[in-house]
């Protein structure tokens, strides 16, 4: 599919005497199933398309086509009989944000052209096609808008020009959280999809990193503005030329919406013709273990194997979710033992969950195959009922790569977590009729850096709490025995009575840091409020130990990653660290 092509009804189409079949021929040819028109700010395009071939229909049935006619009439028939056209437009938000609205086939010209006036596209630009087109909706209210009206909700080319990645742009973090993290957007286009590491777009929308929690369906389009690519070094592609492979039941809007807004991102990717199929299980080994990935050699009950799957499983539903992978050993080169009979295995972990979890979690299992065997696949969803627990009493939570138990005070958060989401889930409509959405407040200007969030700040706007690591709040000694009060700032949790003896990992670490070593403030590298404490390298990530100031406070972190700094925060470390 490639839901992201421009017709000439956007005016910087390259090929302006192109005709609207052509485009569909080209599609065709490409082996394409379903496309979308995406012009900018209008509906010209597919309107013009439409009436071309509506016009064509009343001459036959009138008895007055001619030759010439029927023939293009036919060949409509023909490439209409093979492509699921898409009706659409690339909204410009405000600041200059491209979305991509996309609806069902059957969705009238009139209405799509009333919800870009909704969103505040001038009358007078809706035959444009130009992509700026003034003050209009911001990027929240059109993921409402579009999403409430029945669309697909795409942020265009996110990683790019014009992307709400905001790459280049003075904005802030929770602006870019906000704008990728929002519930109505449902994927994300981007133009790294067939490239791979940790560095890629879609690896950095996968969940796993706590600020951006939500894992993003990526896709990729041509966003063709011509109806060929002129070169392969040429940056202007034409139809076909970026395509994105999905499983459907059947090739309609609703078989594609159910893909697209669903969870299970592993039914899309990059196509790539009939070169060598992609091993999508290689390619997670790969990419390694994470916070929402996982690897198990077996799942026999003989060494644990079946347990830890399960714990897992757990872990991941009392967490973000993720994806766990049976048969196989997490070290890419290692030879995957596989699973025996994928189906009755299948069985078996089914009823092994149903059995040992209260509540049980969401999980869809299937068996996919890799190099001559077949692996066993358990996709996780992040439950609304958590916590989930084994036998009655065993909690578990992910901590980025590893599951451990979970101490008291996770289980706590855990609990108010999901009583606060049922207190403030909406009420079920009652009406058919949508309502209009209310709207949300602007993103902040280009000049006036993104505020704080509500944890506190580094001390000026700008700089806010870092998103991964501990911060070491406080310490008591009781009875020859210190107890620590350290805040996960993946979720903002607070923990209280850890011992340097109880603390896993991280925290470990942090506890010991503060009762062998603990900060010389006095002797810190202050830059404006930000002090290097401590730069480490651990596989492929640096970790930083960071003081920040606040007023008259100073706040102590511990294992800070790069993702989890502000931009503002960022700098001013990677200003330190060259010194």
């Amino acid at each position: 599919m490639d839901l992201h092509l421009h017709t000439p009804a956007s005016n910087d189409y390259q090929e302006p005497r192109i005709g609207y079949l052509d485009i569909l021929r080209q599609a065709a040819a490409r082996g394409l199933d379903i496309i979308a028109i995406t012009d900018h700010n209008t509906v010209g395009g597919y309107a013009a398309m439409q009436k071309e071939v509506e016009q064509l229909l009343w001459l036959e049935s009138r008895g007055r086509i001619d030759l010439s006619e029927q023939r293009l009439l036919d060949e409509y028939r023909r490439v209409l009989g093979k492509l699921l056209v898409l009706p659409g437009f690339e909204f410009t938000a405000t600041f200059g944000f491209h979305i991509l609205g996309i609806f069902p086939p059957e969705t009238p010209v009139s209405y799509l052209e009333h919800l870009l006036l909704t969103l505040r596209v001038p009358m007078a630009s809706l035959r444009v096609g130009s992509q700026s087109v003034g003050a209009t909706s911001d990027v929240l209210t059109a993921y409402e808008v579009i999403h409430e009206a029945g669309g697909l909700v795409i942020a265009a080319h996110a990683n790019s020009g014009n992307g709400v990645m905001l790459r280049g742009l003075d904005f802030g973090g929770q602006t870019r959280i906000a704008y990728t993290q929002d519930p109505n957007l449902h994927a994300l286009e981007v133009t790294d999809l067939e490239k791979r590491g940790n560095q890629t777009t879609r690896r950095f929308f996968d969940g796993s990193k706590p600020e951006y929690p939500r894992p993003m369906r990526c896709i990729q389009g041509s966003d063709a503005h011509r109806l060929i690519r002129e070169s392969a070094n040429s940056p202007y592609l034409g139809v076909g030329d970026r395509v994105t492979e999905i499983l459907l039941e059947e090739v309609s809007f609703e078989a594609l919406a159910q893909v697209i807004r669903g969870n299970d991102h592993s039914l899309t990717r990059p196509y790539r013709g009939t070169a060598k199929a992609v091993d999508f299980v290689q390619t997670a080994r790969e990419e390694g273990e994470s916070l929402v990935q996982s690897f198990h050699p077996s799942m026999n009950q003989r060494g644990g194997h079946l347990d830890n799957i399960l714990r897992d499983i757990c872990a991941m539903a009392n967490t973000n979710g993720g994806t766990i992978y049976v048969g196989i050993p997490a070290d890419p080169k290692a030879k995957p033992e596989g699973v025996r009979e994928p189906h009755k295995a299948i069985e078996s972990l089914q009823g092994m969950i149903a059995k040992r979890f209260s509540p049980e979690p969401q999980v869809t299992i299937d068996s996919l195959p890799t190099q001559g065997t077949a692996v066993m696949r358990i996709a996780v969803q992040p439950g609304p009922d958590a916590p989930y627990a084994i036998d009655y009493n065993q909690f578990y939570v992910r901590d980025e790569a590893e599951t451990t138990l979970a101490v008291r005070d996770e289980i706590v958060h855990m609990v108010e977590r999901a009583l606060g989401q049922r207190e403030s889930a909406p009420p079920a409509r009652t009406e058919a009729a949508a309502v209009e959405p209310a709207p949300k407040p602007a993103p902040p200007s280009r000049n006036e850096p993104a505020r704080s969030s509500g944890r506190g700040g580094g001390g000026r706007a700008g700089y806010e709490h870092p998103r991964t690591g501990v911060e070491h709040v406080d310490s008591q000694e009781r009875d020859g025995v210190i107890y620590h009060t350290l805040r996960d700032l993946r979720n903002g949790n607070l923990i209280n009575n850890v011992t340097r003896s109880s603390a896993r990992r991280l925290w470990h670490y942090a506890i010991t840091q503060v009762e062998s070593s603990p900060p010389d403030l006095a002797a810190a590298q202050w830059h404006d409020n930000v002090a290097v404490l401590n730069r480490r390298q651990k596989s492929n990530m640096t970790l930083y130990d960071l003081a920040v100031r606040e007023g008259n406070q100073v706040h102590i972190y511990y294992g800070v990653t790069d993702s989890g700094l502000s931009d503002g925060m960022l700098a001013l470390v990677g200003d330190a660290t060259r010194e």
